[in-house]
């Protein structure tokens, strides 16, 4: 399974638009979450960013220094074309485990439920390599049964908090209350330091 979870099997989805988790606009979790932030200039990434719609609104509201990353060329390109004022630079196509670079906040929004869970522990690792000193990990886990059937994957808050916490301060773990209607008490919001 975990091979066949790669690059072609990405673009095969978004070519035939099976992303049924895609809620076709910013989710409102993490936008509420970074229409807090103030420094504009911090370093952001977004892998497995998908549709990119996170990302196409941080920079409408001036963050400039946001990456997006994802496997799949045939959702990167659509976001081009989508986003052509977006900096083409900042659109990496990449597998995320040997992308390699330093950034103040990466927002999670349905990268990690996408992975295989024997990956997760090598998630956590790579999230550690990928942030700066005090950097951030912030955004949406899905709240449900971790079963074999995925994607997406589910977990539960006692598996994330044994997963993060011998790499991360565990600032916020919670469920969110300004979720869609189509994944009200299905979503947790993490928000991890790195030490």
């Amino acid at each position: 399974m975990i091979n066949q979870l790669d690059s072609d099997y990405w673009n095969k989805r978004y070519v035939e638009e099976d992303f049924p988790w895609d809620l076709g606009k910013p989710s409102p979790p993490l936008q509420n979450y970074y229409s807090t932030l103030e420094n504009k200039n911090i370093r952001i990434l977004i892998p497995g960013a998908g549709n990119g719609y996170e990302a196409a609104e941080l920079n409408q509201l001036g963050f400039k220094n946001v990456f997006l990353l994802d496997w799949s060329d045939t959702v990167l390109a659509n976001f081009r074309k989508n986003n052509p004022e977006f900096p083409s630079d900042h659109v990496i196509q990449a597998d995320f485990f040997d992308y390699s670079n330093q950034f103040d906040l990466i927002l999670e929004q349905t990268f990690f439920c996408a992975l295989y869970p024997a990956l997760r522990t090598k998630y956590v690792v790579k999230m550690m390599e990928l942030l700066v000193a005090g950097g951030k990990l912030c955004g949406v886990l899905f709240d449900f049964p971790l079963t074999e059937k995925g994607p997406p994957f589910g977990g539960s808050p006692g598996e994330y908090i044994d997963l993060f916490s011998p790499y991360f301060s565990v600032l916020k773990l919670e469920r969110c209350p300004d979720s869609e209607p189509s994944r009200e008490g299905k979503e947790l919001f993490l928000e991890l330091q790195k030490s």
